[in-house]
């Protein structure tokens, strides 16, 4: 009783004041502070204050904290409530029990505030308003993925086939143009195949006679060229008259005169060319003919004829491969159009821009011959290329010309300077750059039944990185039977044919020729389907008020059909209706053995096959794990994109690539290996050309401004030549070996 007057007396007299957080955790555990005076006054809030809690009742005046950010206490409009009396007696039962012997003075004012943290700052705000989202973000991940059927998951995965997405073009910045655009030359008039097959046999033999008396006429040439050195091992010592320079000068001159009488064509066609300021190597070639003959007459009439030879030799060398490159150029394009015409509705082989994956994709379609006569008219791509640095030779020969002779002081050089330029200049493989390459390509199509439609088509063809495969390139008709069918149920047999008859047609499907043959052979007749859905896998329809289903068997256990126990046929055609299966249709895939040397062809030429098929059955593990084709390395588009490549009606390119006389894959795939082949050989060859003729032309212009005749004989040119010929004769023989 003593004890609880003396605390009551105490807790008058003591002064109430606040206390710091310090003084708090000293008291009740915290054991750093330092020693104070605790308060008479009972603390309200607890000795569990150092860790912020929910909040509070208000304490009494005087015993405020303040919070950051919150207004004074003072400037407060609302009074706090007092607290109960039954609060304070047990805030006052939980005080402490002893008290300190000695009361410090109290703190200053700023020591009784308890310091909290600062207000947060702006990226701390943000980074928790962050984590929060993304906290909720995976509650509702998880709760979404609760709800995931895995089981239904996996048997759609196992039964819906995988395809391939398609990736979205980028837009490609357009070009900055540094040129007005050039002028299009209007193309040759269109003819039928026919009558171009026609005009191209006329003359081929004579030509091929020609390019025989050439061989000769170069060869007696060559005897002449070589006469220091073999005359006299054979004996030419007693025809001394043979030897005068005059003499010799003459023989060119016969010689040549007579090769370019034979190829008389080829010379006439080149200063034409020159006229039409359309210069070729052929126009070269003729000027070189007429700078020699020039040179020969003046050295044969010269009173003091130097000792050395026209340059007859290598002119009738080149007379020689550009009459050559002419036979074959011609004979190929007999071919090609021999080809065409074999076919009144050919296929039509297209470069179509964009077509798959925002890439140039290759189609084939049904159509005619138009525009094919037009394109094997034109020019090829080594004359284009001609067309463009033939002008620049043709200056720079005469201008070096001029400077080697009359700029050196001796115009009496100035026929034999431009004999020599022009000769070195006009290349021997500019004839046959394209013409060689076209024939051999043109003879190999012929076998497969592939024509190619001239330079327009083929120019375009090293663009084209995808090509179209439809249901009949990989099984033409004939190579997929019917082995037997089975109806279920107490369905009539001829409604069951008709109706999976009905939907494969109209589908556009590669069985519809064997369900139509199948349907006539029991008299049964087409029926009228409503609402057709292709699917992956198969395929739905309402016919007379009977919901139709035809598909593969993945496809029907995918629709919930039950299927016959122990049922094994891996290429079947299943038909259900009104959701009861109705007949089970046996099939056999037999894949043609052109099929895989296609395949290869077009993947050695890095053209990767899309395939497009409508057939249901045609996916890319069924032709992989039965007939071992390649087909990891083919695009699988969905069905939707499936039906647009193979749609028959879709738009195609204008300029035609090839024309197929036959069906499957192997002329498809032949005619665009050689197209890309070509495109190269005919290109490159012509650079090849140019290459040597500017080299000549700069290593002859020197050799004639100091009269090195010796060093610029005409064996020396011929070996020069030829030399330069050797890499575009082996590549025009590359390109039909694919």
């Amino acid at each position: 009783m003593r004890d609880q007057d003396k605390d009551k007396q105490l807790n008058e007299n003591t002064p109430q004041e606040t206390y710091s957080l310090d003084d708090i955790l000293a008291e009740f555990g915290g054991g750093h502070a330092r020693p104070r005076a605790v308060p008479t006054e009972p603390d309200l809030s607890g000795p569990d204050l150092p860790w912020p809690e929910a909040p509070r009742r208000p304490h009494p005046e005087g015993k405020l904290v303040a919070f950051p950010g919150a207004a004074p206490a003072e400037e407060e409009d609302e009074p706090e409530e007092p607290l109960p009396e039954e609060a304070e007696e047990e805030d006052a039962e939980d005080g402490p029990e002893a008290l300190p012997e000695e009361e410090e003075p109290s703190a200053p004012e700023d020591d009784k505030v308890i310091s909290f943290p600062e207000e947060e700052s702006v990226l701390s705000a943000f980074l928790k308003d962050i984590g929060k989202r993304a906290d909720d973000y995976a509650d509702r991940m998880f709760q979404e993925d609760e709800a995931v059927d895995r089981e239904e998951v996996r048997r759609l995965e196992k039964l819906i086939p995988g395809t391939d997405r398609e990736e979205e073009p980028q837009p490609e910045p357009a070009p900055v143009r540094l040129r007005l655009p050039r002028r299009e030359e209007a193309p040759p008039p269109d003819a039928p195949p026919q009558k171009l097959a026609q005009r191209y046999g006329k003359g081929l033999k004579g030509m091929a006679v020609r390019c025989w008396l050439l061989v000769l006429l170069f060869l007696l040439a060559l005897v002449q060229a070589l006469s220091p050195v073999v005359g006299p091992v054979i004996g030419w010592e007693w025809i001394p008259a043979l030897a005068a320079p005059d003499v010799q000068a003459w023989i060119c001159v016969g010689l040549l005169g007579l090769g370019a009488l034979l190829a008389l064509d080829v010379v006439l066609v080149g200063l034409i060319r020159a006229f039409q300021l359309k210069f070729g190597m052929d126009t070269l070639a003729a000027l070189a003919c007429l700078f020699t003959l020039a040179d020969g007459v003046q050295l044969a009439l010269s009173a003091q004829p130097e000792e050395r030879l026209p340059y007859a030799l290598a002119c009738l060398a080149g007379l020689y491969f550009q009459l050559r490159g002419r036979y074959h150029k011609q004979l190929a394009a007999r071919l090609s159009c021999r080809t065409a015409a074999a076919a009144a509705h050919p296929y039509r082989v297209t470069l179509d821009e964009g077509k798959w994956s925002g890439r140039d994709t290759y189609v084939k379609w049904q159509g005619d011959a138009q525009g094919f006569g037009s394109q094997i008219q034109a020019d090829d791509g080594a004359q284009r290329i001609f067309r463009r640095v033939c002008p620049l030779l043709f200056l720079a020969d005469v201008a070096l010309g001029l400077l080697a002779s009359v700029g050196t002081g001796n115009p009496q050089r100035l026929l034999w300077t431009l004999s020599a330029l022009f000769t070195v200049t006009a290349a021997f493989g500019g004839g046959i750059a394209y013409g060689r390459s076209f024939h051999k390509a043109a003879r190999r199509l012929v076998q497969s039944g592939a024509a190619l439609a001239g330079w327009p088509g083929i120019a375009r063809a090293g663009r084209g990185d995808r090509v179209v495969l439809t249901d009949p390139d990989l099984f033409p008709p004939g190579h997929v039977e019917l082995n037997g069918y089975k109806v279920l149920g107490d369905f009539p047999a001829e409604r069951v044919v008709a109706y999976t008859a009905t939907l494969i047609l109209d589908s556009g499907s590669g069985l519809g020729r064997v369900f139509h043959d199948q349907l006539r052979s029991m008299g049964g007749l087409l029926r009228k389907a409503d609402r057709l859905t292709c699917y992956e896998g198969g395929l739905s329809a309402n016919i007379r008020g009977d919901q139709v289903l035809v598909g593969s068997a993945a496809f029907m256990s995918l629709m919930d059909i039950s299927l016959p126990q122990g049922l094994n046929v891996k290429n079947a055609v299943f038909c259900a209706i009104d959701g009861r299966l109705a007949g089970i249709f046996a099939l056999n895939y037999t894949l043609p053995d052109t099929v895989f040397p296609a395949v290869e062809e077009l993947l050695l030429e890095k053209v990767g096959p899309v395939l497009a098929t409508r057939d249901f059955n045609l996916i890319p593990a069924m032709l992989q794990q039965r007939f071992k084709l390649a087909a990891d390395k083919m695009d699988f588009p969905p069905v939707e994109r499936r039906r647009e490549l193979s749609d028959p009606d879709q738009p195609h390119g204008d300029i035609l690539t090839a024309l197929l006389c036959r069906e499957g894959l192997l002329p498809f795939a032949e005619a665009i290996a050689a197209a890309k082949r070509l495109s190269i050989a005919a290109r490159l060859g012509a650079v090849i050309c140019c290459a040597g003729s500017v080299l000549g032309l700069v290593l002859a212009a020197y050799l004639t401004s100091i009269g090195a005749y010796t060093s610029l004989s005409t064996l020396s040119l011929l070996v020069y030549l030829l030399t330069w010929l050797a890499p575009v004769w082996f590549l025009s023989g590359w390109a039909h070996r694919f």
